[in-house]
Parts: structure tokens; sequence; C-alpha cells
């Protein structure tokens, strides 16, 4: 039976990882060691990052992932709780949670090498499983650190129940054809939006041709982030672009993505315009990227609407 709509629900799928974030003055070269000025252990995943942030953000948000029975998964139940996320996370015997190796430098700039884990085997059967509660939601959100199978099947069954789709492609990979015309909104960075067309993205003339791209293999609209240009929009209709919020100096960019995501579902989830969801999701990056670590990094709805309230003040 299908669970009753939310009229502002989200429902997430993706990963979960642990963070292990590494500070230093610069990244090691190939063969190097060098010694780490900071280190803490944070919660990452892009699934569950942008499902804690949602939250914080004020949505009402699932998240469906798959987890080990180890101490890494007992503590992204404990994160889940804490945080107001309701988990639809299944845990499989035998097999590890997700975990991520972070390398921050002085300039906030970051490599990551992230291991699913679990997460590996999550496939179509995983999301058919949990049908009615992507059927009860506004908006889904996919990212791919999980199979690709598993992000088309979820966003086939999104489609099927009228449910608004947003793929979050990253990390970048070859897609199959038939996902695109599933996705009504997608939002790459400019190096996954390359790495899908085979174009460039650097310039802001690049990247609407990259984003048309897109859109003539079906996608709907596409939302592209720029770095500190902020983001363009793209449909058939027409393109804009919203500046960054810079609330602060930078001090690590983990998670900006995801934050990203996360705010503009969120807000497309109640009822917001596109330009007022990129608006929303830019001032919710913008803050995040002053703070250190993927979920913790996340701000509150206050914090967001007074940024916001910033935004909108012509410049002294």
């Amino acid at each position: 039976m299908t669970a009753a709509r939310s009229s502002s629900r989200l429902f997430v799928a993706g990963i979960y990882a642990a963070d292990l974030v590494f500070a230093a003055q610069r990244l090691p070269s190939l063969g190097e060691t060098i010694q780490a000025s900071g280190f803490m252990r944070s919660h990452g995943g892009k699934g569950s990052n942008q499902a804690v942030a949602a939250a914080r953000a004020g949505a009402d948000v699932c998240f469906f992932t798959l987890i080990g029975d180890d101490a890494f998964g007992e503590d992204a139940r404990a994160l889940w709780r804490n945080e107001g996320v309701r988990s639809l996370a299944r845990v499989i015997p035998g097999q590890a949670t997700g975990a991520a190796g972070i390398f921050v430098e002085e300039s906030g700039d970051n490599a990551i090498v992230v291991y699913p884990g679990a997460c590996r085997t999550m496939g179509a059967c995983d999301l058919e499983m949990v049908e009615a509660e992507i059927a009860a939601a506004k908006v889904f959100v996919i990212q791919l650190e999980q199979p690709v199978e598993a992000a088309l099947r979820g966003l086939e069954l999104a489609r099927r129940h009228g449910v608004i789709t947003v793929l979050n492609p990253a990390p970048a990979c070859p897609l199959p054809e038939a996902l695109f015309p599933l996705c009504d909104y997608i939002l790459p960075n400019e190096s996954e939006a390359s790495r899908l067309t085979g174009l460039p993205a650097e310039t802001p003339t690049q990247a609407e041709a990259a984003a048309r791209a897109l859109l003539s293999k079906g996608v709907g609209s596409v939302v592209m982030t720029l770095g500190d240009r902020g983001s363009l929009f793209c449909n058939s209709e027409t393109s804009f672009t919203v500046a960054a919020h810079k609330a602060g100096a930078c001090v690590d960019t983990t998670g900006a993505g995801d934050g990203y995501t996360a705010g503009f579902a969120t807000a497309l989830a109640q009822g917001r315009s596109p330009r007022q969801a990129m608006l929303f999701a830019t001032a919710l990056a913008g803050i995040s990227v002053t703070r250190r670590g993927a979920a913790a990094s996340m701000p509150t709805r206050a914090e967001i609407e007074t940024a916001l309230a910033a935004m909108a003040q012509p410049p002294q």
C-alpha cells in the first residue's frame, strides 16, 4: 500500500561514510609522507550529508542507505536520530559501513577517496523495497556514490509516482542515456558537467553550452554550480545565474556541493521557485564552507534565513 504523500517530504537515497579528515599545508605527492596539522573524525557520504543538511534546513527527510553491522553503522544511526532524519537504512550482515579519507589544504580545497562499503551492493531491488516511501515524497534526491543501477531505478520509481526528481551526478561517471530524461533537475558542478557531456565548462559561455548539451539528452532543467562564480540555471525556456554568497573565510569546501543540493531540494519541496531554491541553496553552501567537516558544517534554518536576508540587502 502506498503511503500518504507529504506535501513537503524529501526522500534522499545514497551512502553514509565515516569521514577521517586530515588537515595539512598541502596535499602529499605520490609516495610522500607529510605531517598533518589537524585531524577529525566526522560524518560524511553524499546521501547522508544531504539528508542531514536538509533536516537542519527545515525539511521533513527520509534517508535510505545500506550500512554494515559495525561501529561506523552504529554512529550513523545515532547521527540520524540526533538530526531528526527518518532513517530507512538497512543493515547488511558481514559488510562494512562506508568510509572516506579526506585531505584538506590550508586554502580549504580538498581531495577525497571514498569506499562505499555495504552500498557497493545497492541495486534496483533495494529501491523497490522502499517504493511506498518514495511515492509519499514531494522530491526525490540521489547521487552516484552507489551503483548507477540503483540511481536509475530510484529515478524511475519517483517518476512513476509523480515525485520531483533531482540527480546530483557526483562523482561523475558514464550514465545510460535512459537516465537523463528521468531527471527533472540535474545538479552537476563544472567538472561533472564536462565529464557528462565531453565539453569544457570553465567559462560562462562554455558552462551554458554544457548545460544545453545535458538538456539535449532529455534533462528537464540544469543547475550547475560554478564555485565562487555562483550557479547557473538552464532549461528550454530560460537561463540565468545566481551569485555566490560569501559568509566568511573559506576553511573547508568538503560537503559544499552536498549542502547546495540539499538546500535546493528542500526549497523545491517547500514550494519555492527554482530561482528561490538556488538562492536558498547558495546561502546554505556559503555558510558551510566557513566551517570544517561535511555534515558537521551544515547550517540551521535560522542561519540560512539570516543569510538570505543579508543577501537581499544592497551593498553599503
